[in-house]
């Protein structure tokens, strides 16, 4: 490991420094974790669903908390933006709610998940076009840098890739609900925006 300034000297961490490639980079990690969920059965599914609820919990959570609210002040029209991501996000809430109820050798999980799927990759592909070109284009590296820094935290605090043996008895009480989630995903984001 070439580059000894962060534990994860890894590929993936390189650009986290800015928030806009941090948050893309969560969205091809989202992406590659619906492809695990729909590709695998049994225990294996059921793990890489949490690890997808977990990611999209933070991720979503940590828009609303910081990335949002800049962009509300932060560009003409940016309330509009965060207003149709707003409600993007609801329904796909809505939709990750009834999976989270769901077994995943339920019937019907695979069509909530393909349609959660959908849903994630049209908002997606909005945030990118409506919301993260004008963040990038309104501030400097050093705000897009302290936007990174506390999703990192969020990141952290509910990662996607627990280290081995973690998981073991806590492993239902450490994910929870969905709400609960998200509700420790804000107080950690807050946390370390100073707020």
């Amino acid at each position: 490991m070439s580059e000894l300034h962060t534990p994860h000297a890894g590929d993936d961490m390189a650009k986290d420094d800015d928030v806009v490639s941090l948050l893309m980079r969560q969205h091809g990690d989202i992406r590659n974790l619906f492809d695990e969920v729909e590709a695998s059965t049994g225990e294996e599914r059921r793990d890489a669903f949490r690890r997808l609820v977990r990611l999209l919990a933070v991720h979503e959570t940590a828009e609303e908390e910081v990335v949002h609210p800049f962009a509300r002040k932060g560009f003409p029209g940016g309330e509009q933006v965060v207003k149709e991501r707003l409600a993007e996000e609801k329904a796909a809430k809505e939709t990750l709610a009834a999976l989270d109820e769901l077994d995943t050798d339920d019937p019907k999980f695979m069509p909530q998940l393909l349609k959660l799927r959908k849903d994630v990759q049209e908002h997606a592909r909005a945030e990118e076009r409506y919301e993260f070109t004008h963040i990038r284009r309104s501030t400097d590296a050093a705000n897009l840098a302290a936007m990174a820094k506390a999703i990192k935290a969020a990141e952290a605090m509910a990662p996607t890739r627990p280290h081995p043996g973690v998981e073991s008895g806590a492993k239902n009480m450490a994910l929870g609900p969905v709400a609960a989630l998200m509700d420790r995903t804000k107080d950690t984001v807050r946390k370390a925006m100073g707020k």
